[in-house]
This record gives C-alpha cells, structure tokens and sequence, in this order.
C-alpha cells in the first residue's frame, strides 16, 4: 500500500513533508539561504583512550575517533578548513558555513588549545555558528565560560556523546563516565548560552526497545536544542569487531530501526532539532548491518512510517504510556 506523503501534517516546524524538524529547516527559518557543515579533524583525544579513564575507546569507535570522512589534521585548522570550504562551495557557491569540529573529543585539552582553533574561525564571514563534538566529562567550568562568553559572537553547539542513558551499556561499550555525570554537565550548560545537541546510538549491544525508549525519556528531562540518532556501526578494526566475530549479538534489523526511530521522534519534544537519524558509513569498513548504506531509502521510510502510524515529533511527549 502507498502513503500519500502530501497528506496534511499536523508538524508545525517543517517546510516540507517531514514529521520531525529537521536540522535544514533550522537553519533555513533561521539565515534564509544554504549553510553547510565544514568537517575538521583536530589533534584531541579522549579521557577513555589516554589512561586518564581507560584505553581503547568507546568499542565502536574506529582509530580517526568515528572521524572517518573528514581530513586529516596536518597542523593547521584554517588551511583544512579552507580546502574543505573549497570542496563545499564547488557543491553549494554561496552557502553561509559551520565548522564541525568532529573526531574525539575537541574540549579535552588546555583551554588555549580550545581558544586557538576557536578564534581562528568563529570570526570569519561566512562561519554563522559553530560546533564543537565532544563528551560530557571534557567540559570543566573554565571551557564553559569560555564557550560561553564565545557565544556572543557567534551561536556554539556543543554534541554531547550520550549513546545510552543506561549505565551497564555504557560501561560494556567502554564510555568510562556514566549518566550522571552527564546529568551534572547538562546541568551547568543549561545556565549558559551554548547550545546542545544529544548524540545517541540504537541498537548497542544486548539493549532492548525499551532500553532505547528509556533513553529518549530521560534525555526529556533536561533542556537541550538538538539530537543526532544513530544506529549502531560495527566497523573494521575495532573492539566492537572482535567481540561480534567472536559471539554474533543480535543486531536490529532495518525494520526495527526505523520502527525505533518512529517511536522515538514520538517521544522527543516538539521543538528539538532532529540532526540526523542514519549516518554515512563507509562501505569498505563497514561489516554490519549493510543496509545502512542505503540513507535515502531509510529516511523516506521513516516518513512513511510515521504518516502509516499518524506520529509526529512530540505526540506523546507527555504521554509515553499512551505510545503505539
């Protein structure tokens, strides 16, 4: 049976079809022309692979620190940033910028390391916002105020790697820091300026749709701006590798996901900014699940779903029991 996708939606914050807000909408109600991440790859790293928490990192996580598309740091983040512009403009000629600070965790490191890859690009014309990926135990109250006072010269998001509120999945996939301890930062940044944006993984090893759903309900609980919705990667050469080829875990089919995704934008509160809900892997790495190499099919599919299921974002945000 076929959805008419043009049916009338009930969202109020979209421009097109889309029963989520997406982060395009964001930025086209907010500038009125195309802007575009500009990905950067600088020389941080993380608490969870220095020894200062443990080694390793997270167990998904590839040796770039997931940054895999993006460049390699060669000492210099304007001349990445400029040559990764260059690429960008070639696509979209007169596209406003925000540089995308991605792999690691890129507030874990003197604050005048922070402060040099800040101001190197926060003031440049066509950079409207930035962002700044990084985990909720990398921020101490000088890096805040910091990004904080930043903040009057241009909007700064940070992405918070959450992947789960639940404490024994975060400990198995090797986080070393718990919920919270993301509760405690969540709480400090929501007296300041800085936008957030919540990262979280479906389908990490031995969680349950319930897991998962959960998941979305206590991340309800604070103020935040965006989310990024992922499934789970598993990739070549990582810790996550060996411990499937060893003992295969269940891994949600692509039905179950976009079953998930459809419950959790349900869930989320209406205004939050939906950034992404599947990712770009790349296919010689990855192992499983491969159907997560077709992005466009997955994300008409979600729309369809919800339009099948009459969802929309935030349809049940005070009514989780009531969830189909």
């Amino acid at each position: 049976m076929l959805y008419d996708m043009s049916m009338q939606n009930p969202y109020r914050y979209t421009l097109d079809n889309k029963r989520y807000q997406t982060f395009n909408y964001y930025l086209k109600t907010l500038y009125q022309k195309k802007v575009a991440k500009v990905i950067l790859d600088l020389d941080f790293t993380c608490p969870n692979r220095d020894g200062s928490k443990g080694f390793g990192g997270c167990i998904y996580c590839s040796a770039r620190g997931s940054g895999d598309t993006s460049a390699i740091f060669d000492g210099d983040i304007v001349r990445q940033y400029e040559k990764n512009l260059e690429v960008m403009h070639a696509k979209w000629p007169a596209a406003l910028t925000i540089p995308y600070f991605q792999s690691f965790s890129n507030t874990y490191g003197p604050l005048s390391k922070i402060k040099k890859y800040v101001e190197s690009l926060i003031y440049r014309d066509e950079v409207v916002e930035l962002s700044i990926a990084t985990r909720a135990d990398c921020l101490d109250d000088e890096v805040i105020r910091y990004l904080d006072e930043m903040c009057d010269i241009k909007p700064i998001w940070l992405e918070l790697g959450l992947q789960t509120s639940n404490d024994k999945t975060a400990a198995f996939i090797n986080r070393c820091h718990t919920f919270a301890e993301f509760k405690k930062t969540m709480e400090r940044l929501n007296k300041t300026k800085i936008k957030t944006c919540i990262h979280i993984i479906d389908g990490l090893p031995y969680e349950t749709y319930d897991d998962m759903l959960k998941t979305i309900e206590d991340l309800n609980n604070f103020d935040y701006d965006a989310i990024k919705i992922h499934m789970l990667e598993i990739l070549k050469g990582t810790r996550l590798a060996e411990i499937y080829e060893k003992d295969p875990f269940s891994i949600l089919s692509r039905d179950a996901y976009i079953d998930i995704v459809t419950k959790q934008l349900a869930l989320i509160k209406e205004d939050i900014i939906v950034e992404r809900l599947t990712a770009d892997p790349i296919k010689n790495d990855l192992i499983a699940p491969m159907w997560l190499l077709n992005k466009t099919t997955i994300l008409n599919d979600i729309d369809k779903l919800m339009v099948k299921k009459d969802l929309w974002q935030g349809k049940y945000h005070e009514s989780a029991d009531l969830l189909p």
